[in-house]
C-alpha cells in the first residue's frame, strides 16, 4: 500500500536524490542565470524548455521573476536597493532565509517591469508556468510518491524543494559576498567560495562572475572547475547552445616600447586582471615596507585594505591606514596610484587621446617612482595584448 513502483535500498534512494536537485542545479545555472539573465550563451529550444519544466516541476520558480531580482542584484549591488546583500542586510539573514528575501522582491511589480525584459512570453509561460507555479511542485511530489513510496517519495521531494532555497538564495548570495577569495577587486564583495564549482554548478565561482557578468565560463584559472561550463560545452557540442562571451583571459605579448592606443585597449579590457596584480604588488610593498618601520606591530592587519577603494575601508581602521601610509614614501606613492590608474578606465566621458595620455603619463611616472613594484607593473601594462 505504501511502497512505490521501484523498490531501492536507502543509499541508492539517496543517490537519486543527489542526482534529481544537481539536475535542478544545472537547471539554474545555465537556464535561469547565463542564458536568461545575461545572456551569455543561446539556448537550442529542447534544452531550453526541459529546463523551463523541469525548474517548474522541482522548483516552481517563474523565469522572469528569477532574471528580474538577479539583474537587480547586479545593478545594485551592496546597496539599500540590492534584493539580498550580506553587507546590508546582515550573513546571517541572507544566509538562512535568503528565499524569503528573494520572494519579496520578485513581487515587487517595479522590479519585474524594469529588469524582467526578454524572458519567456509564450503561451505556455503566460497560461501554466507563470499563473499554475505552485501546480508544477505538487505534481513532483506525486511523482516522487508514486515512485518511491509515501515516505521516501516525501522526503526525497522536500529536499528537492528546499535544495535551491538553500544553496542558490542562501548560500550564494550570502557566503558569495562575505567569505571566500578574490580573484579579482571587484567594486563589489563578492568572492569565490570554493575554485571547485561541483555541489553549487560552478556558481562558487561567484567573484569570478561578478567581475564579467555575461562570461558563460564561470572559471577563470586552471584549478578552478566550473562543472556548468562542461554541461553548456557538451550541450554546444551538440548544437544543442551556442556560447556568445567569455572572459577575457589575459595575454602577454612582446614589451611594447611605447604606450600607444592597442596598449590602452588592452589594458581597459584587461581591467580587473590589472587591479588583480597591482593588489598583488602592494602586498609586496606592504610586506617589505614593515619590515624597515619601527613598531610595526602597529600596522598588522592594514594589507587586505590596501587594495580597497577609500570610502570602503571601515572607520576604525582609516586613522591606521593613514598613519601608515605617512610612514611609507613607497607605499603612499603605490597606495595614491592605484586609485590614478583606475581612473583611466572610469573616466568615460573622455576622449580616447586623453585617457592615453593619462595612461602613459602613468607609466612613465611608475618607472621613475623607484618602487620597484610599480616597474614591473608597467612593464605588465606595456606588454598586454588584446586576445
Amino acid at each position: 500500500m505504501y511502497a512505490g513502483l521501484v523498490d531501492l535500498p536507502w543509499w541508492a534512494e539517496v543517490l537519486i536524490t543527489l542526482g534529481l536537485t544537481h539536475v535542478s542545479i544545472a537547471a539554474v545555472t545555465i537556464f535561469l542565470h547565463r542564458h536568461q539573465a545575461h545572456r551569455a550563451l543561446d539556448l537550442h529550444p529542447l534544452p531550453a524548455h526541459f529546463f523551463r519544466l523541469w525548474l517548474w516541476l522541482a522548483t516552481g520558480m517563474v523565469t522572469k521573476e528569477w532574471a528580474a531580482v538577479h539583474r537587480k542584484h547586479h545593478a545594485k549591488c551592496e546597496t539599500p536597493e540590492d534584493p539580498h546583500s550580506p553587507q546590508v542586510l546582515g550573513i546571517h539573514r541572507v544566509l538562512w532565509t535568503g528565499v524569503f528575501l528573494y520572494v519579496k522582491e520578485a513581487r515587487n511589480a517595479e522590479t519585474l517591469r524594469r529588469y524582467g525584459h526578454g524572458t519567456p512570453d509564450d503561451w505556455i509561460e503566460n497560461h501554466l508556468y507563470t499563473p499554475w507555479h505552485k501546480l508544477g511542485v505538487a505534481i513532483m511530489l506525486a511523482i516522487d510518491m508514486a515512485l518511491f513510496g509515501v515516505l521516501p517519495g516525501l522526503l526525497i521531494w522536500a529536499v528537492q524543494i528546499i535544495w535551491i532555497p538553500f544553496w542558490a538564495a542562501g548560500v550564494i548570495n550570502g557566503l558569495g559576498h562575505f567569505w571566500g577569495y578574490r580573484n579579482f577587486a571587484s567594486p563589489d564583495a563578492s568572492t569565490n567560495i570554493s575554485p571547485w564549482g561541483i555541489l553549487i554548478g560552478g556558481e562558487e565561482l561567484h567573484n569570478n562572475h561578478h567581475t564579467y557578468p555575461t562570461s558563460a565560463r564561470l572559471s577563470i584559472h586552471w584549478y578552478e572547475v566550473d562543472i556548468g561550463w562542461l554541461y553548456i560545452r557538451i550541450l554546444a557540442a551538440l548544437g544543442m547552445a551556442r556560447v556568445k562571451k567569455v572572459a577575457p583571459r589575459p595575454r602577454l605579448g612582446t614589451l611594447r616600447p611605447v604606450v600607444d592606443f592597442d596598449t590602452l585597449q588592452a589594458v581597459i579590457v584587461n581591467r580587473y586582471d590589472v587591479l588583480s596584480q597591482y593588489a598583488r604588488s602592494l602586498k609586496q610593498v606592504y610586506r617589505e615596507e614593515l619590515a624597515t618601520l619601527q613598531d610595526s606591530k602597529r600596522f598588522r592587519g592594514l594589507k587586505r585594505w590596501l587594495a580597497t577603494d577609500a570610502g570602503a575601508v571601515p572607520q576604525e581602521q582609516r586613522g591606521r591606514l593613514e598613519l601608515l601610509l605617512g610612514e611609507s614614501t613607497a607605499l603612499q606613492t603605490a597606495y595614491a596610484m592605484r586609485q590614478e590608474l583606475a581612473a583611466v578606465w572610469e573616466r568615460s566621458n573622455a576622449s580616447r587621446e586623453h585617457l592615453l595620455q593619462a595612461l602613459q603619463d602613468w607609466c612613465e611616472r611608475a618607472e621613475n617612482s623607484g618602487v620597484r613594484q610599480l616597474q614591473e607593473l608597467s612593464l605588465r601594462l606595456r606588454s598586454y595584448v588584446l586576445s
